[in-house]
Protein backbone atom coordinates (compact mmCIF):
# COMPACT_ATOMS: atom_id res chain seq x y z
CA UNK A 1 0.00 0.00 0.00
CA UNK A 2 2.60 2.27 0.69
CA UNK A 3 3.93 1.97 -2.66
CA UNK A 4 0.75 2.92 -4.00
CA UNK A 5 0.79 6.20 -2.50
CA UNK A 6 4.46 6.84 -3.41
CA UNK A 7 3.86 5.90 -6.78
CA UNK A 8 0.76 8.67 -7.28
CA UNK A 9 2.70 11.36 -5.57
CA UNK A 10 5.92 10.75 -8.51
CA UNK A 11 3.39 10.96 -10.74
CA UNK A 12 2.20 14.20 -9.97
CA UNK A 13 5.23 15.56 -10.07
CA UNK A 14 7.39 16.33 -13.04
CA UNK A 15 11.17 15.36 -12.87
CA UNK A 16 13.75 17.76 -14.42
CA UNK A 17 17.18 16.72 -16.70
CA UNK A 18 20.44 17.80 -15.10
CA UNK A 19 21.83 18.72 -18.32
CA UNK A 20 24.93 20.61 -16.19
CA UNK A 21 27.83 18.13 -16.28
CA UNK A 22 26.61 17.88 -20.49
CA UNK A 23 27.16 21.40 -20.84
CA UNK A 24 29.70 21.47 -18.96
CA UNK A 25 31.59 18.87 -21.43
CA UNK A 26 30.34 20.42 -24.72
CA UNK A 27 32.28 23.86 -23.52
CA UNK A 28 35.57 22.31 -23.14
CA UNK A 29 35.37 19.44 -25.77
CA UNK A 30 34.29 21.88 -28.80
CA UNK A 31 37.45 24.41 -28.48
CA UNK A 32 39.84 21.47 -28.17
CA UNK A 33 38.36 19.91 -30.97
CA UNK A 34 38.50 23.04 -32.85
CA UNK A 35 42.19 23.89 -32.20
CA UNK A 36 43.10 20.69 -32.91
CA UNK A 37 41.47 20.49 -36.37
CA UNK A 38 44.23 20.22 -39.56
CA UNK A 39 43.19 23.17 -41.67
CA UNK A 40 44.87 21.84 -44.68
CA UNK A 41 45.00 24.02 -48.19
CA UNK A 42 43.73 22.50 -51.16
CA UNK A 43 45.46 23.89 -55.25
CA UNK A 44 43.07 23.69 -57.69
CA UNK A 45 44.06 23.79 -61.47
CA UNK A 46 41.56 24.75 -63.74
CA UNK A 47 41.37 22.32 -66.81
CA UNK A 48 39.64 22.88 -69.71
CA UNK A 49 38.46 19.28 -70.96
CA UNK A 50 36.76 18.98 -74.81
CA UNK A 51 33.26 19.31 -75.17
CA UNK A 52 31.28 17.15 -77.89
CA UNK A 53 29.67 19.42 -79.02
CA UNK A 54 33.02 21.13 -80.20
CA UNK A 55 33.83 18.66 -82.21
CA UNK A 56 30.92 18.85 -84.77
CA UNK A 57 31.29 22.38 -85.23
CA UNK A 58 33.30 23.60 -88.10
CA UNK A 59 35.44 26.10 -86.08
CA UNK A 60 38.49 26.83 -87.88
CA UNK A 61 41.63 25.17 -86.50
CA UNK A 62 44.44 27.66 -85.62
CA UNK A 63 48.06 27.32 -87.05
CA UNK A 64 49.68 25.46 -83.88
CA UNK A 65 48.25 23.10 -81.45
CA UNK A 66 50.89 21.99 -79.04
CA UNK A 67 50.48 18.48 -78.00
CA UNK A 68 52.48 16.66 -75.11
CA UNK A 69 52.11 12.88 -74.90
CA UNK A 70 53.46 11.37 -71.58
CA UNK A 71 54.23 7.21 -72.62
CA UNK A 72 55.93 4.92 -69.85
CA UNK A 73 59.06 5.69 -71.73
CA UNK A 74 59.17 9.01 -73.46
CA UNK A 75 58.15 13.03 -73.36
CA UNK A 76 56.71 13.56 -77.07
CA UNK A 77 56.04 16.94 -77.80
CA UNK A 78 54.28 18.45 -80.81
CA UNK A 79 51.89 19.64 -83.15
CA UNK A 80 48.51 18.51 -83.71
CA UNK A 81 48.69 18.38 -87.63
CA UNK A 82 52.38 19.21 -88.38
CA UNK A 83 53.39 15.98 -86.44
CA UNK A 84 56.46 15.74 -83.48
CA UNK A 85 58.99 17.95 -82.83
CA UNK A 86 60.79 16.56 -80.53
CA UNK A 87 60.85 12.94 -78.21
CA UNK A 88 62.16 13.42 -75.02
CA UNK A 89 62.96 9.83 -73.99
CA UNK A 90 62.84 8.43 -70.18
CA UNK A 91 66.44 8.17 -68.52
CA UNK A 92 66.85 5.31 -65.47
CA UNK A 93 66.60 8.65 -63.36
CA UNK A 94 63.47 9.77 -64.86
CA UNK A 95 61.63 12.26 -67.04
CA UNK A 96 64.10 15.03 -68.01
CA UNK A 97 61.71 17.63 -67.02
CA UNK A 98 64.72 20.34 -67.46
CA UNK A 99 64.98 19.43 -70.89
CA UNK A 100 61.07 19.79 -71.76
CA UNK A 101 61.03 23.26 -70.36
CA UNK A 102 63.77 24.60 -72.19
CA UNK A 103 62.22 23.13 -75.56
CA UNK A 104 58.66 24.30 -74.51
CA UNK A 105 60.52 28.05 -74.03
CA UNK A 106 61.77 27.78 -77.34
CA UNK A 107 58.53 27.29 -78.65
CA UNK A 108 56.76 29.86 -76.55
CA UNK A 109 59.18 32.07 -78.06
CA UNK A 110 57.93 31.45 -81.24
CA UNK A 111 53.99 31.42 -80.82
CA UNK A 112 54.00 34.33 -77.79
CA UNK A 113 50.13 34.71 -77.65
CA UNK A 114 49.70 30.66 -77.87
CA UNK A 115 48.22 29.95 -74.57
CA UNK A 116 46.75 26.70 -74.49
CA UNK A 117 48.74 23.47 -74.37
CA UNK A 118 47.03 20.10 -74.59
CA UNK A 119 48.25 17.24 -72.44
CA UNK A 120 47.76 13.72 -73.17
CA UNK A 121 48.14 10.78 -71.06
CA UNK A 122 48.72 6.71 -71.57
CA UNK A 123 47.06 5.02 -68.79
CA UNK A 124 49.72 3.91 -65.96
CA UNK A 125 51.35 7.70 -66.56
CA UNK A 126 51.72 8.10 -62.62
CA UNK A 127 50.15 10.81 -60.76
CA UNK A 128 53.49 12.34 -60.02
CA UNK A 129 54.64 12.61 -63.09
CA UNK A 130 51.06 14.53 -64.12
CA UNK A 131 51.64 16.94 -61.85
CA UNK A 132 54.98 17.70 -62.76
CA UNK A 133 54.76 18.13 -66.31
CA UNK A 134 51.61 20.07 -65.89
CA UNK A 135 53.79 22.27 -64.13
CA UNK A 136 56.43 22.57 -66.13
CA UNK A 137 53.77 23.46 -69.56
CA UNK A 138 52.51 26.17 -67.37
CA UNK A 139 54.98 27.58 -65.57
CA UNK A 140 59.02 28.31 -66.38
CA UNK A 141 61.16 28.86 -63.79
CA UNK A 142 63.95 31.19 -65.10
CA UNK A 143 67.34 32.19 -63.22
CA UNK A 144 67.77 35.70 -62.51
CA UNK A 145 70.48 37.75 -60.67
CA UNK A 146 68.08 37.90 -57.54
CA UNK A 147 67.25 34.25 -57.83
CA UNK A 148 64.60 32.32 -59.59
CA UNK A 149 61.56 34.29 -62.05
CA UNK A 150 58.56 32.56 -62.79
CA UNK A 151 57.37 33.43 -67.20
CA UNK A 152 54.37 32.01 -67.82
CA UNK A 153 53.84 29.43 -70.44
CA UNK A 154 50.85 28.04 -71.72
CA UNK A 155 48.54 28.42 -68.54
CA UNK A 156 45.38 26.36 -69.94
CA UNK A 157 45.44 23.06 -69.94
CA UNK A 158 43.15 20.87 -71.65
CA UNK A 159 44.30 17.00 -70.64
CA UNK A 160 42.81 13.78 -72.15
CA UNK A 161 44.24 9.98 -72.46
CA UNK A 162 47.28 9.03 -75.24
CA UNK A 163 46.39 7.99 -78.64
CA UNK A 164 48.17 4.46 -79.22
CA UNK A 165 51.40 4.97 -80.04
CA UNK A 166 54.93 3.06 -80.42
CA UNK A 167 55.99 1.68 -77.11
CA UNK A 168 60.11 3.00 -76.69
CA UNK A 169 62.00 0.84 -74.47
CA UNK A 170 63.53 2.24 -71.61
CA UNK A 171 67.57 3.33 -72.01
Amino acid sequence: MRNRFRRRRLEGQSTDINITAFMNLMVILVPFLLITAVFSRITVLQLNLPAAAAREQNVPQPDFDLEIIVRDGDIEVGDRSGGLIRRLPRTPAGYDYQQLSQLLQQIKARFPDKLNATLLLEADVPYDTLVQVMDRVRVARIVATDGFQSAELFPEISIGDAPPGVKVANQ
